[in-house]
């Protein structure tokens, strides 16, 4: 069954070893470098340089449509074979709307608050960018659906780093 596993930059290369993913997501502010882990192909490693805000702040690369289209046809890109790893700074912000965003992009059949919930459940401290799930949730045609069901969670447990959680694609 299709995976989506997220965790914080200090356990990306235990996660990596551990759940073996095909495909790794970056996200990460503009100045920083994350080292592709060698066993993910070149092809298959995605940095996406924006930093963890909702709206312009000067120093800062705000999330834009463009961020969010790249992200939404790499994950399109995935084969499903092997799991799908997102992670950022802490864990807890881009990469679990990144997450989010993927599981409403790959199964559009599945709904929108019952994704949120499943992302809470799993994640206790998730506090997904609001910035970048309103953009993928005009990108995907959600309708403002996205963007409900996110802030219906609320904010997450205050937390200083996420604790590695996985989604799987199909439900359960």
């Amino acid at each position: 069954m299709p995976t989506l596993h997220v965790c914080p930059l200090s356990r990306l290369h235990d996660r990596i070893a551990a759940v073996r993913p095909s495909h790794v997501v970056s996200l990460m502010g503009v100045g920083a470098t994350v080292e592709r882990p060698h066993s993910i192909a070149p092809g298959r490693h995605l940095f996406i340089g924006v930093s963890d805000i909702v709206e312009p702040l000067e120093g800062h690369v705000l999330a834009g449509p463009e961020h969010m289209e790249k992200l939404i046809a790499f994950i399109r890109t995935w084969d499903r074979t092997s799991p799908l790893l997102f992670h950022c700074w802490a864990g807890i912000s881009r990469s679990t709307a990144a997450a989010y965003i993927a599981a409403c992009a790959l199964a559009p059949e599945r709904d929108e608050n019952e994704l949120a919930l499943t992302l809470r459940e799993a994640a206790p401290s998730a506090t997904p960018n609001a910035r970048f799930v309103a953009l993928a949730d005009d990108l995907l045609g959600r309708k403002g659906r996205m963007v409900e069901a996110i802030r219906s969670i609320g904010r997450g447990a205050e937390a200083m780093e996420g604790t590695p959680f996985m989604l799987q694609l199909n439900g359960g």
